[in-house]
């Protein structure tokens, strides 16, 4: 029996309406908003995952 390290990655996602004169703005603003913590993706907001397996190598 082969051992496996298996990968899962999940995606949050939450649409967020903001004023900007562009698009590049409008994401820029967002991304600050992102990161001063105004916009905390919670359960709620899952949208799908993935699952990746890879045969190991080592004893991880």
């Amino acid at each position: 029996m082969a051992r496996y390290k298996v990968t899962i990655t999940e995606k949050l996602q939450r649409e967020v309406f903001v004023d900007a004169d562009s698009q590049s703005e409008a994401e820029c603003i967002v991304e600050e908003q992102w990161r001063n913590s105004e916009h905390i993706l919670v359960a709620e907001d899952f949208v799908g995952a993935e699952f990746s397996a890879m045969q190991s190598v080592s004893e991880e």
